[in-house]
């Protein structure tokens, strides 16, 4: 049964840090790249960052510079490293599943998409 398990959100002041964990289960993922989104409600859904499993990553220009992502092949783990948050960073954060490229799992990514695995999401709200 493949799962994917977020871990790691929650409430900061703006400036402030968190980083997310996304635990991945089946043997498939070690050729997927995997990445996150997040969403605010009534608003589009946003491709944040994303890696694939030779360290090849692609960031949303919105969160270059301040996010990193990160992996460990061996545990099927990925990390979020967000830093310098701003109260616009406040949203659910998904990670994400897919046998594409890191540029093409975010700019495509979708639910709907039978290929691709979804994690139920993690909060992270950061207050001015």
């Amino acid at each position: 049964q493949v799962q994917i398990m977020e871990s790691g959100g929650g409430s900061v002041q703006a400036g402030g840090s968190l980083r997310l964990s996304c635990e991945a289960s089946g043997s498939k993922f070690r050729t997927y790249s995997m990445g996150w989104f997040r969403q605010v409600s009534g608003k589009e859904r946003e491709g944040v960052a994303a890696i694939d499993n030779d360290g090849k990553t692609t960031y949303a220009d919105s969160v270059k510079g301040r996010f990193s992502i990160s992996g460990e092949d061996t545990k099927n783990l990925v990390y979020l490293q967000m830093d310098s948050l701003k109260p616009e960073d406040t949203a659910m954060y998904y990670c994400v599943a897919g046998p594409y490229s890191p540029v093409t799992l975010l700019r495509r990514a979708s639910p709907d998409d039978p290929f691709e695995y979804w994690g139920q999401g993690t909060q992270v709200t950061v207050s001015s």
